[in-house]
């Protein structure tokens, strides 16, 4: 007759799971937790505009000084999120939206429109909650980790 394992344990089969369970169970639960950011959160079509208008004038203004006329009047309608991720921009949640919108730059003696442009925004709400800032990657360091510019989004732009 072959011995069982446990009979020489004063220890139940059942205890041993369970005391097993109790140790391992805190470990599953610990490693299952994520620090998503919420969608909730998630910034209205106002304040991705005005990030659009931001990024449109952070290259537009050089070139008028560049050329010296009169910056142009920007139009933005139409603004379509077709992408939104949730990331984690310096212990601060973020968002990185893609999608489309429609431009209607108003020149000294002409009008454009485009229909469809690309947009690639990260924006970032701060730590209070009131504000917004969009931010851009610095391309220009290599060799290190993404070093990240930050631009205030104003309520008038």
């Amino acid at each position: 007759m072959i011995a069982n394992i446990y009979s020489f344990l004063p220890l139940k089969k059942q205890d041993l799971i369970k005391g097993l369970l109790v140790i391992f169970f805190p470990f599953i639960l610990t490693a299952c937790q994520t620090t998503t950011v919420p969608l909730e959160f998630a910034p209205d079509g106002q304040i991705v505009q005005q990030a659009i208008v931001l990024q449109l004038n952070q290259r537009l203004i050089p070139l008028s000084e560049r050329l010296q006329t009169s910056k142009p009047g920007l139009n933005i309608s139409n603004i379509n999120v077709k992408e939104i991720e949730t990331v984690t921009i310096s212990n601060l949640p973020s968002y990185h939206l893609i999608g489309t919108y429609n431009l209607q730059l108003t020149l000294p003696h002409q009008q454009i429109k485009q229909t469809k442009n690309k947009f690639d925004l990260y924006l970032q709400r701060q730590a209070e909650g009131k504000t917004w800032r969009l931010l851009s990657k610095d391309n220009k360091i290599q060799n290190q980790e993404s070093v990240w510019k930050s631009y205030l989004i104003r309520k008038d732009e």
